[in-house]
């Protein structure tokens, strides 16, 4: 490798890159280096990052609710392992889409319009949604990043019909435009090349970090001791990355989602999707970290599930023989209803997952998490009943402080034009700098938020 020389300290930005055969690598924020005069005037504090993660046919709505503010709110069992999260987080109770309503298909005419509130075609020959306001933050805003957005998901996009309809719509919750959803990938090792790579896909040496590790060497020499440790910490959570991709390459285990086929019927390619659903979702949970982390891209959606999901969640203690779309449809049946929960749980832990990853970085005095608003939620409430009327929605992160946590903000009884989820939509992205005069079906800002 070309060791490539850094210039003397007082020109090093501190969001700087290690550049080596090609590859450019963003570092996170090092607050011991001081700021080049070319940076005078740009931010001095780490942007705002906002994420969606999406799970599938609502929940169980006598365990889905919360009380009380701070660290005395009680929350219900679907939301346990949110228990020491409840100062990050703010339960949002009766935001609804009015187009999911009003529509006549009780799951594909209420799922893509999740993160649009926009009118759904039920004509098989004719797919149309509406822009979603990740990818109209991604227009506005992705250019200042070299991945605009990232489009996540488990599983994969279904060509299928189902009720006459195009599971596509099932599989996206991201619409580039009216007709088109954002390419969804659910691979992590294609995530990962385009968040280190090119930010085009382009597949690099997986030794990235030997490439650079001299321009690393000599980083260190111009930062403080506190940012050395974060230096380290860095490099080895991409290390950590790389080596739990292939080792979940290389895992043969089929538990939860299975493909249509056992086996391949092709010769066999190169395996790097992992085929155990808690290590698949955590990892590209893991590359949501990275990419906000390394500023590759400021927004981000994963799809946990699809709409009308076929994961299996017998990898969970107690539930066995169904289908997450018959649990979730179950007639209330005492024991499919206690298996329910449990899937809720896991989704909830999952998201618990990445708010404990997010808030154990820090970015100079605030944490990852305090710097990003991360949305969760699904397209149904009551998943047995297909209610599209309320929908389950928690918030995290203070946005940058704009945002206050640990709050409970029930908006059921203000009236239908005060409880759209596009007023929060609208109050999201004026906190990522976006401001639009209307979206979707308001032109009003979510109220008290």
């Amino acid at each position: 490798m070309t060791n490539t020389s850094w210039p003397i300290a007082h020109s090093v930005s501190r969001r700087c890159f290690l550049r080596g055969a090609g590859v450019s690598l963003a570092l996170p924020w090092l607050e011991s280096l001081p700021v080049r005069a070319a940076d005078s005037g740009k931010r001095s504090s780490a942007p705002v990052r906002f994420a969606c993660i999406y799970f599938s046919n609502g929940v169980e709505p006598v365990h889905w609710w919360a009380r009380g503010n701070g660290a005395s709110m009680e929350i219900g069992p679907g939301l346990k392992p949110l228990q020491p999260f409840r100062e990050e987080i703010v339960f949002l109770r009766g935001l609804f889409n009015e187009q999911s309503v009003k529509n006549s298909s009780a799951h594909l005419g209420r799922m893509p319009n999740l993160l649009s509130g926009a009118w759904v075609s039920l004509d098989q020959n004719d797919i149309r949604v509406g822009k979603t306001m990740d990818q109209v933050l991604s227009q506005q805003i992705g250019r200042r990043t070299t991945v605009p957005s990232l489009a996540l998901g488990i599983e994969p996009t279904e060509l299928r019909l189902e009720d006459g309809l195009s599971m596509i719509y099932g599989s996206s919750i991201s619409w580039a435009s009216a007709t088109k959803p954002a390419t969804k990938e659910i691979y992590p090792a294609r995530a990962f090349d385009l968040l280190v790579g090119d930010g085009k896909g382009r597949r690099l040496d997986r030794s990235i970090l030997d490439q650079v590790l001299n321009d690393a060497q000599n980083l260190k020499n111009l930062v403080a001791s506190s940012d050395r440790r974060k230096l380290d910490e860095y490099l080895e959570s991409i290390r950590d990355i790389e080596k739990r991709i292939d080792r979940a390459s290389r895992d043969e285990r089929l538990e939860g989602w299975r493909p249509t086929l056992a086996q391949p019927n092709m010769p066999r390619p190169q395996d790097d999707l992992p085929q155990d659903v808690p290590e698949h979702m955590r990892l590209i949970l893991d590359l949501i970290v990275l990419a906000f982390q390394m500023d590759k891209t400021r927004i981000a959606t994963c799809m946990l599930n699809n709409d009308l999901s076929q994961m299996n969640f017998g990898f969970l203690d107690g539930v066995q023989g169904s289908l997450h779309l018959d649990l979730t449809h179950n007639g209330r049946d005492p024991k499919l209803e206690a298996m329910y929960l449990k899937t809720n749980q896991f989704h909830v832990q999952q998201f618990a997952y990445l708010l404990n990853r997010l808030k154990s970085i820090d970015e100079g005095g605030q944490s990852l998490l305090d710097n990003s608003l991360i949305m969760f939620c699904s397209n149904l409430f009551d998943g047995d009943k297909h209610q599209a009327d309320e929908m389950p929605i928690l918030l995290a992160g203070r946005g940058g402080g704009s945002l206050q946590t640990g709050r409970v903000l029930d908006y059921l009884d203000r009236g239908d034009e005060n409880r759209r989820a596009c007023s929060l939509y609208l109050s999201l992205m004026d906190r990522m700098g976006v401001s639009l005069p209307r979206f979707g079906d308001t032109d009003r800002r979510l109220a008290d938020l």
